[in-house]
């Protein structure tokens, strides 16, 4: 099980896993929105590494259909998915618009269905696969100014837990990984609430995100251990370990939120063996550790 394709491939987490991944000897395809632009430099880099990349856009179902296939052909089958693409939001939650909501789900929630929907025909054929996901800390507990970004990951982490058992039968075992807060470009390209009417409704409060937020950039910098080669160490970790005995849940943190997110999984990982003991599908969860 070496061919290996990431969504998001050229993001914060997305480059190191590849390069890990490359220097692993897993054959790699990833996706970018655009060869050129921002992404030019780094989808260069991946290429001398030996990593195909495909243009496709998650929030377009065309796309992603034509950019699996792409990536499939390229790498000639394909055993490991990551689904890695996604987007932040922070700010007051009643300032953000319905609109700028949607597009967080958009991306982070229907984006990983249709890449499911294009990828998951292949893996079903052939009886075997491994899917990987990037959540988030936030997508088990919420926190302020995070909540259409924790609401989208809190989301995934639902679609995925169906998917983890609607899936054993046909041999395909799913992993998400939980990353706290890193330091990477998802911090440039968040969605920010744009309604200068109703912040100003706020009064002093309106300025906390912003302090908020520097206060969590200080925090990152003098933590060396929180970084984006974490999370592909992860992946390399996890792919090392037997197929059908991975951990469904993986929290990657070194700030001190991880352990209490692992107690609160390692509680609902007993809470979902008895619900479903009980119903008789208990078996359904067989295909993780």
């Amino acid at each position: 099980m070496k061919k290996v394709m990431i969504t998001g491939i050229a993001g914060g987490f997305g480059k190191p896993t590849a390069l890990a991944l490359l220097a692993g000897g897993y054959d790699v395809a990833g996706s970018v929105r655009s060869r050129s632009g921002k992404n030019a430099a780094t989808v260069a880099e991946l290429e001398a590494a030996g990593a195909k990349i495909v243009e496709m856009d998650v929030t377009e179902a065309v796309s992603t259909e034509r950019g699996v296939a792409d990536a499939i052909s390229q790498l000639g089958g394909l055993d490991i998915l990551f689904n890695n693409a996604g987007i932040g939001s922070y700010g007051i939650q009643e300032l953000m618009s319905p609109d700028d909501m949607a597009h967080v789900f958009d991306v982070n929630v229907m984006g990983v269905q249709r890449v499911m929907r294009a990828a998951l025909p292949h893996l079903r054929a052939q009886g075997r696969g491994t899917v990987l996901y990037t959540s988030s800390l936030i997508g088990r507990i919420a926190t302020p100014f995070y909540g259409t970004y924790s609401a989208s990951k809190w989301a995934l982490e639902a679609i995925v837990e169906c998917y983890r058992t609607e899936l054993s039968g046909f041999g395909i075992e799913s992993c998400l990984i939980e990353p706290g807060a890193m330091p990477t470009a998802f911090f440039d390209g968040l969605v920010t609430p744009k309604d200068a009417a109703r912040e100003a409704e706020y009064g002093d409060f309106a300025a906390v995100p912003a302090m908020s937020n520097a206060g969590l950039a200080q925090m990152l910098k003098a933590t060396p251990m929180q970084r984006p080669e974490r999370i592909a160490e992860t992946v390399i970790a996890l792919l090392d370990m037997p197929f059908g005995e991975k951990p469904f849940r993986t929290v990657v943190d070194h700030v001190g939120v991880g352990p209490e997110i692992k107690r609160y999984n390692d509680v609902l990982h007993d809470v979902t063996r008895t619900v479903l003991t009980n119903f008789g599908i208990a078996e359904m969860l067989d295909l993780n550790a």
